[in-house]
């Protein structure tokens, strides 16, 4: 499938916004700590350099030995939800993932052209160091008090998703397309959001936001992309058939359903840390890889509602540790700052009413833009993690 980077001649301005997505939190502290782990993702395997740690502060250092890009995860006891993750890992590039990790078993996987399982999936323990792993004084209050603050603002969002994808899924059902494409994109901005929360309960996200170039041979499509496809055929694929009523009826109840459920697993969730930080440098990682190309909503065009959800959703993570990392290192919260303010200002230019312009009518110029300043804040958020839990 052609994206809209060939169409725009983009694909070497993207590939410095991934670049700099890849750019590495700083291995010499891991070192210190004795927790550091070194992973290699080639096409077939996903080989650590230890199967156990101690508990505190791990860095797994990813190199790319493959031809695609790749991913890899620590996952839970459960192998399916997502402890902490690094994308948009390029050939030849490597990348940190660094986590504060709590005693019991873990799953490790890689997953190269960044689809289906994974390869490599093996067992992961981390041991008890003795090592006290919370916070102290007012640091602790503070830590307390974002995460707290940042369940709220994920129930929020979730919350606000579900009547939206309600009213969606009916006028879908009801063949009212033109309200139904009205209600696309502002419902899925609550989805963008906090979409790296989602990516954490397994094959969830997949059903719910499954783009149709990364499908596997045989899977089922389901979710929000498959409605869009019949919503905005114009774009389609020569003979595309618009989808009969039951078709309709059922990618829209189980998108329905599956939000519920979204909705269902967020109660109990509790967040770290580095959960946090780690999901806003997620976010940006969004944006780079499907947002910035103009892929994400390839019949739509309205991918920068979604490139403004995903730096919503950043900068309210990075906001609600900013008071912490002042402490720390003034002078990174005083770059984000400007880069995060930077980028608002490109987005805002790009307004028109309640939305923006679709991605079509973006100029090279002004994509080139965007790409450049995603890359200047990809770099400086991408040692936040390192600075506050290391």
């Amino acid at each position: 499938m052609t994206t809209l980077s060939t169409h725009f001649g983009l694909t070497a301005t993207v590939a410095i916004a991934a670049l700099a997505l890849s750019g590495c939190v700083a291995n010499d502290t891991g070192e210190a700590n004795g927790n550091a782990l070194s992973v290699d993702s080639s096409a077939t395997d996903c080989t650590i350099s230890a199967s156990e740690a101690p508990s505190g502060n791990l860095v797994f250092s990813v190199t790319n030995s493959g031809d695609q890009v790749t991913e890899f995860y620590l996952l839970a006891d459960d192998g399916l939800r997502i402890v902490g993750e690094v994308e948009n890992i390029g050939p030849g590039i490597s990348r940190d993932l660094v986590v504060l990790a709590q005693p019991g078993d873990y799953f490790t996987v890689c997953k190269p052209g960044m689809i289906g399982e994974g390869v490599g999936k093996a067992a992961f323990t981390v041991t008890d160091s003795g090592t006290d792993l919370s916070f102290s004084g007012d640091v602790a209050a503070q830590v307390e008090a974002a995460n707290a603050n940042y369940k709220s603002y994920v129930k929020d969002q979730i919350e606000n998703l579900v009547v939206g994808t309600e009213d969606f899924a009916a006028a879908y059902i009801a063949g009212d397309d033109d309200t139904a494409r009205a209600l696309y994109a502002p419902t899925r901005v609550f989805w963008e959001r906090v979409e790296t929360v989602a990516e954490s309960f397994g094959d969830l996200d997949p059903r719910m936001d499954l783009r149709e170039a990364d499908l596997e041979d045989d899977q089922e499509w389901t979710g929000w992309h498959a409605i869009e496809k019949d919503l905005w055929p114009e774009d389609a694929e020569a003979g595309f058939e618009a989808y009969d009523q039951s078709t309709r009826e059922a990618l829209a109840t189980q998108l329905v359903d599956d939000t519920n459920t979204l909705y269902a697993n967020v109660q109990d969730l509790e967040f770290t840390l580095d959960q946090q930080t780690n999901g806003a440098i997620g976010l940006l990682d969004e944006v780079a890889s499907g947002k910035v190309t103009g892929e994400e909503e390839f019949w739509s065009h309205t991918d920068l509602w979604d490139f403004q959800a995903n730096i919503d959703g950043a900068r309210v993570l990075y906001e609600g540790v900013r008071e912490i990392l002042l402490v720390k290192d003034a002078d990174l919260a005083d770059t984000l700052d400007a880069e995060f303010e930077q980028l608002q200002v490109l987005l805002d230019e790009q307004r028109v009413g309640d939305g923006f312009r679709l991605y079509t009518e973006l100029s090279t110029t002004e994509i080139r833009a965007f790409s450049d300043q995603v890359n200047a804040l990809a770099e400086p958020l991408s040692r936040l993690t390192a600075v506050l839990v290391l």
